[in-house]
């Protein structure tokens, strides 16, 4: 297989994220206006300044209806029929399609008013509307995200409409064509659900906001620091690509943009290295697809958690850290193995020589130097807001103009950073020219992380102000640039324009197959909840795991992988997320396993991504292999081992959520998490990669696995030697629930009757927040208090507790709360329990040992084997 060019690379990310066809002429403005009018009606939605003004102000419902409108106008545009349809232009039949399916999709917008006074008694006109409008998204489907989805789309319909035609363990009453077209779409429990409105509220506005960096050059930027800071190592190459991923997820959480941007430096330079064409694939696969997982931008299937889980952003962020962190660590490990398993030397040369020690030292500086910043410009921001009161937004502006215009001014006193790397004759940038001369592509980020975390905004409006400073700053950056070098400034203001018109007709673009997938996957979700589905996987799932949690987890993760061949990230996490979250935690709950809800879905949310580069399929690996020029089967299967470090965290942190930071108790706790996970992360590296400080043996494979599970799970080793909850009546729980900390977890074992008749008893817990600081309650009052907060109100009963009401659609029932149930016992923490991180010091002592025991061994042989492990 011959190596693709620039321009194939590029049409490959056009075939998947926007669509095949390059459009001129008159079809071509048409459609840049309609993504163009899509993106600024988004910010519009997303803004507050409808409500500034009472004016153009859109309900969710209408929201979506546009959203969808827009997207399937688009889709039927953009994206050809078939692989031979033409690409230049558009057929007349796909005009016709376009047409209708853009007024299919809005007709809840454009009928707003009369259906709503109507509501549940469809007319003629509606169910033939809604007919049409399902095939033509289901046509869109198949164009956009492959066959595969939009086949599972139609089996769903099917289902829903046949149910009293199939076997027993399969039937239901079934639905006439006109309640399944009037449920799905007429009303918000079908195509317009929770997914089309997390698409509306959330992902567009964060998939522009990644267009618009990308566009204005933050993505290049990235990766000429990541070259500029690796390149010199051993295996720098492959280092690189791991560091740049990591970064560029920020940017893009598309897995195959991410390989193409920065595979075609990273992956021949790693050929050069001498990792070979299907090492330097797999690589930069594994660490593209990661990039969905890294926070603070994630894929768009993480802000579907938002409704999913019923947690705010920054707590999805939280929690997603650790995982992703070390994922990437334990890959950095991996490629630093493979380098001292091939001999691989630098490829570049340190222009300043230093020791270890003194390359530590650096890092730990620089590390140090922008924690000391980010501290700085924290208590700068809450210091004025604290003594400026209502001037203060305005100071804040002026200060954040001024450090905009002087980071400018550095970067125009430089010249431009290149915007590839040269292959052939590779050189090592200057790390803090290069570093400075980017620095204020940072000020976007900085926006959303600052919304996100001090103003506490939502997710969707944090990223609507980080989109408007990034628009301000892509209009004005080069002619900036431009007047501090004295040089002309016309051509450079028309060059910030056209970029940011093109970054925002590029993030419309960009959404079109994901807007559709969530239409699609609310399909799916409709008929679950149409003819109860749900309730039948619960007792499907148990039989197929016998009661097991572990089995029920690896057929869970099965599941995720086969769907995710024929599936985008998003659609399969809202079918797993929607079918087989709720029986994971309530089969865990039934077997005294308390799962936190959002372990499940993160769990979902990591084997989703990991599709993307499972084989036969994974789009990802196909393009690092036409840039490598290897098979793509074979960089999969690499790519595959690559990622087990990936694969094996969710089970980890569903049976130990300290790795997902819930009830960490104080900094040192949090510190020995964090340590432990590090740790254990590399050992597992090492032991699948069968090297350490030189080539594993089976014993030294095994102890190592031992380690990293000490390391994951030191809980599992402590509970024979004490349990982990001690045992309380009833009685105390609202006792129990007033003395938790903020955010504490109360564990309750209840007893019921599920729908079926069958009498159960399950373990479930639920986080209670802080009461207000000027409040006066205590005791048993404020325990009631917390929990009514939470969505829990019990009652007493003589000795009993009996559930009496559990609020809809709170943390507590989404948590498997059951009212009318009876509260068994409450467990609380076991003071007498030893500390289990006690447990790391023996899988210490063992990982030193297999050390010293390598160490003999190389000083037996030396030779190549010691140059290797140097």
């Amino acid at each position: 297989m011959k190596q693709m060019d620039n321009a194939h690379l590029e049409q490959l990310v056009a075939d998947v994220d926007r669509g095949g066809r390059d459009l001129q002429g008159l079809a071509g403005t048409l459609v840049l206006l309609t993504a163009l009018a899509w993106s600024l009606f988004q910010l519009w939605y997303a803004s507050p300044i409808p409500f500034a003004l009472h004016l153009g102000i859109f309900n969710d419902t209408e929201a979506r209806a546009v959203h969808l409108g827009i997207a399937m106008f688009l889709g039927y545009l953009a994206f050809p029929a078939r692989k031979a349809s033409p690409r230049d232009r558009i057929p007349l039949h796909d005009w016709i399609f376009a047409l209708a399916a853009g007024f299919c999709g809005a007709y809840l917008f454009l009928f707003y008013k009369e259906l709503a006074a109507r509501p549940g008694i469809p007319l003629m006109r509606d169910v033939v509307v809604a007919g049409i409008g399902l095939l033509l998204l289901l046509e869109a489907t198949r164009r956009a995200l492959g066959a595969p989805m939009a086949v599972l789309g139609a089996v769903f319909v099917a289902y829903a409409l046949l149910g009293p035609w199939l076997p027993d363990v399969l039937s239901h009453r079934g639905a006439s064509i006109e309640r399944l077209m009037s449920h799905m779409w007429l009303t918000t429990e079908g195509v317009y659900g929770v997914a089309l409105g997390v698409s509306v509220s959330y992902i567009f506005i964060f998939v522009l906001l990644g267009s618009l960096l990308d566009r204005c050059g933050a993505g290049n930027y990235m990766m000429q620091v990541s070259f500029a800071m690796l390149g010199h190592l051993r295996g720098g190459p492959a280092k690189v690509a791991v560091v740049s991923s990591a970064v560029n997820g920020i940017v893009s959480a598309s897995s195959v943009a991410n390989v193409v941007t920065g595979g075609i430096f990273t992956i021949p330079l790693m050929k050069r290295a001498g990792y070979g064409g299907i090492r330097a694939g797999a690589i930069e696969t594994a660490s593209s697809i990661n990039g969905q997982i890294m926070p603070p931008v994630m894929g768009a299937a993480a802000f579907l958690m938002i409704e999913y889980v019923g947690i705010p952003y920054t707590d999805i962020i939280r929690h997603a850290l650790l995982p992703a962190s070390i994922s990437y660590i334990a890959l950095f490990y991996i490629v630093h193995l493979e380098a001292l398993q091939l001999g691989i030397e630098p490829m570049l040369s340190d222009s300043t020589p230093r020791t270890p020690l003194q390359r530590l030292a650096g890092w730990g500086m620089g590390l140090s130097g922008s924690i000391a910043v980010m501290g700085l410009v924290y208590w700068i921001g809450v210091g004025v807001q604290r003594l400026a009161g209502a001037w203060a937004i305005w100071i804040l502006l002026a200060m954040l103009a001024l450090l905009y215009l002087w980071l400018l001014r550095i970067a125009a006193s430089h010249p431009d950073l290149p915007t590839d790397i040269d292959i052939t004759h590779p050189t090592r940038p200057p790390i803090w020219p290069t570093v400075r001369a980017g620095l204020y592509y940072l000020i976007p980020i900085g926006v959303l992380v600052w919304c996100l975390t001090v103003e506490m905004f939502s997710a969707g409006l944090s990223a609507f102000w980080a989109v408007i400073a990034m628009l301000i700053q892509m209009v004005t950056q080069h002619p900036l640039i431009a007047w501090f070098r004295r040089q002309p400034t016309a051509h450079a203001w028309s060059l910030g324009w056209s970029e940011a018109v093109t970054g925002l007709q590029e993030g419309a673009r960009n959404m079109v197959g994901i807007a559709i997938a969530c239409g699609t996957a609310g399909l799916i979700v409709g008929a679950i909840t149409l003819t109860g589905l749900g309730l039948r996987m619960t007792a499907f799932v148990e039989l197929v795991s016998m009661g097991s949690v572990l089995l029920m987890l690896l057929f869970t993760a099965a599941v995720c992988l086969v769907l995710g061949l024929g599936m985008p990230t998003t659609a399969n996490y809202i079918l797993m997320a929607t079918l087989m979250a709720p029986v994971v935690v309530e089969l865990g709950a039934q077997s005294g396993l308390v799962i936190p809800l959002i372990a499940v879905h993160m769990f979902v949310f990591y084997y989703g991504i990991m599709a993307d580069i499972t084989p036969p399929v994974g789009l990802a690996t196909f393009a690092a292999a036409a840039i490598s020029g290897e098979d793509p089967i074979k960089t999969g299967i690499q790519g595959v081992r690559y990622a087990l470090r990936t694969a094996v965290l969710p089970f980890m942190f569903i049976f130990n959520p300290l790795l997902l930071l819930i009830d960490v108790n104080g900094w040192g706790e949090l510190i020995l998490i964090v340590s432990g996970a590090t740790l254990a992360s590399m050992t597992f590296a090492a032991a699948t990669m069968f090297w350490f400080r030189i080539r594993c043996n089976l014993l030294e494979v095994l102890l190592l696995l031992l380690v990293t599970f000490a390391l994951f799970r030191p809980g599992w080793f402590m509970d024979f030697v004490a349990p982990r909850y001690q045992v309380q009546p009833a009685s105390h729980m609202l006792e129990v629930a007033a003395a938790l900390p903020d955010k504490g977890r109360l564990i309750v074992v209840m007893e019921g009757m599920n729908l079926e008749g069958d009498d159960l008893s399950k373990t479930v817990a639920v986080t209670l927040p802080a009461l207000p600081e000027d409040g006066d309650l205590n005791g048993e009052a404020a325990g009631r208090q917390r929990l009514a907060t939470a969505g829990v109100t019990a009652v007493a009963l003589g000795g009993q507790v009996q559930i009496a009401n559990v609020r809809f659609g709170s943390t507590a029932r989404r948590a498997g709360w059951e009212q009318g149930w009876v509260i068994h016992e409450v467990l609380v923490p076991n003071p007498s329990r030893p500390s289990e991180f006690w447990i790391y010091v023996p899988a210490l002592l063992i990982l030193a040992l297999v050390w010293l025991a390598q160490g003999r061994r190389m000083r037996a042989r030396p030779g190549r084997l010691g140059r290797q492990a140097s």
